[in-house]
């Protein structure tokens, strides 16, 4: 009976009866959708080819979204670089400490191709990935294991927490030279201000031809005298098995070497000149943080590397000149380290100290308009603040510069240098001049050596920055 009263009543009120199933159809249909969404969603939320966990996910520029999900050829060669100084100081740091709880580094979805038999190798394509377990629990990105365990290596913990050993091993290492290519270089450069008008520029050198002979090392050590003038001393040897490691920061140049250890260097330079024989024994211990990355420009016909272990530190020691010996206890020092194919290369440096921040900045010039971009980075206590670019140093005014007869240096040269809305200018009045010859590009150039004093102002994330302090700048002038 119902179900007769049922059909009269659909037939005699029809457009009712169209509405009301209307509107039961809608509702039943965004209810399917929403489960075809969320079920969507799951699916990929399991997808071995997406990063999984964490609320922020950080991706290589330029990455194409969609062919990284699905393992496209366009996803195949994106990687973030200096991904390690992200993960430790730039996101992971003590500066965001209060808001980011935890930095989780990945590789998702890499082609590799593996041999299983040998001699005949017929290479099958893998997609591999690596995570550091830890990290990956802390984002909530973790595996589920069925069976074994998923824990920390010991590479995973020097990833992420490298000791002082292993953070200044990896900084400061050695490169393999590309080929034979007799302009290869490669140094450590160290400078130790002894007194307000004293200081000492030591580098210990390998490149493919010296003095010595083809593929060996020098020492090159310069003495500012507190009295205004300069000595220079030299040493050289042939290249030895052992000479450097490109695992550690060590290096052996003769009797002349450098040891790292426990992110402290030890020195000992032994050079000759003609005020005698000078030997350095000092131990420079790097402020912790204040470090600038390893950068590396790639060129056509230019390779440039670049790392400033030690931005700030001190050193102390004894240094002997001629028989007497003099000791220096945690005066100023610092220290930087290069490498590449100078061919046809000029640059622009600076690094200076103040009370609150360090700077550095730099720039290569090479041939055929080639070279980098300028950049200056502002460094504190929490490590790398900003790093900002500048197209051009306007250098003012002449002063005699020694070393070169002849040779004129500027007075005064400036900067300025933006990112967004952050803007800096920097000042410098230069108080001494050290001019050496070289022939760069058919021509004879003046590489100068300066000490002066500098003064910063400006604006970083909205705040006020200025500071003053000493520091050490070159340049090129024809």
């Amino acid at each position: 009976m119902l179900l007769t009263l049922a059909f009269r009543h659909l037939w005699v009120r029809k457009f009712r009866s169209l509405f009301l199933l209307f509107g039961f159809a809608l509702g039943v249909g965004v209810m399917v959708v929403l489960l075809s969404v969320g079920e969507a969603m799951l699916d990929q939320s399991r997808d071995v080819s997406l990063v999984g966990g964490g609320e922020v996910t950080i991706l290589p520029q330029g990455i194409d979204i969609e062919a990284m999900r699905t393992g496209g050829t366009g996803g195949m060669f994106f990687t973030i670089d200096r991904a390690r100084f992200l993960t430790r100081q730039t996101l992971g740091g003590r500066r965001h400490a209060d808001i980011v709880r935890a930095v989780s580094p990945a590789v998702e979805g890499k082609l590799v191709y593996l041999c299983t038999s040998a001699p005949d190798c017929r290479p099958a394509a893998v997609r591999g990935g690596g995570e550091i377990p830890s990290r990956a629990a802390a984002v909530g990105a973790e595996l589920d294991v069925l069976r074994g365990e998923w824990n920390d290596s010991p590479a995973d913990s020097a990833y992420i927490t490298p000791s002082p050993q292993q953070l200044y091993d990896e900084l400061d290492r050695f490169h393999l030279p590309p080929g034979s290519d007799s302009t290869w270089a490669e140094w450590q450069y160290y400078n130790v201000v002894t007194a307000p008008g004293e200081w000492w520029y030591v580098t210990f050198l390998v490149g493919g031809e010296v003095p010595a002979g083809r593929w060996g090392g020098r020492v090159l050590v310069t003495h500012r005298r507190a009295s205004g003038g300069y000595e220079r001393f030299t040493s050289e040897a042939p290249g030895a098995a052992g000479m450097f490691d490109t695992a550690r920061a060590d290096l052996t140049i003769g009797p002349s070497r450098v040891r790292q250890r426990n992110g402290s260097y030890s020195l000992h330079a032994r050079a000759d000149g003609d005020a005698g024989v000078a030997t350095i024994d000092l131990t420079v211990h790097p402020v912790p943080d204040r470090f600038f990355p390893p950068v590396e420009l790639r060129e056509e016909a230019l390779l440039s590397g670049y790392v400033v272990p030690a931005l700030a530190a001190s050193a102390s020691g004894t240094i002997c000149l001629a028989g007497r010996c003099r000791t220096v206890v945690d005066v100023p020092a610092y220290h930087d380290h290069n490498w590449g194919v100078w061919r046809d290369v000029t640059w622009e440096w600076g690094a200076a100290r103040g009370s609150r921040v360090s700077v550095l900045y730099g720039g290569v010039h090479a041939g055929a308009g080639g070279g980098s971009p300028f950049f200056l980075s502002l460094v504190d206590s929490l490590g790398v603040r900003q790093i900002l670019r500048f197209n051009t140093i306007d250098y003012r005014g002449s002063r005699p510069a020694a070393g070169l007869p002849g040779s004129r240096a500027p007075r005064t040269f400036g900067l300025v240098a933006s990112r967004l809305a952050d803007t800096v200018r920097l000042e410098v009045d230069v108080a001494d001049v050290l001019a050496s010859s070289t022939g760069v590009g058919g021509m004879r150039r003046a590489f100068l050596q300066m000490r002066g004093n500098f003064t910063l102002q400006g604006k970083v994330d909205g705040e006020a920055v200025a500071d003053s302090g000493q520091g050490f700048f070159e340049t090129y002038v024809q």
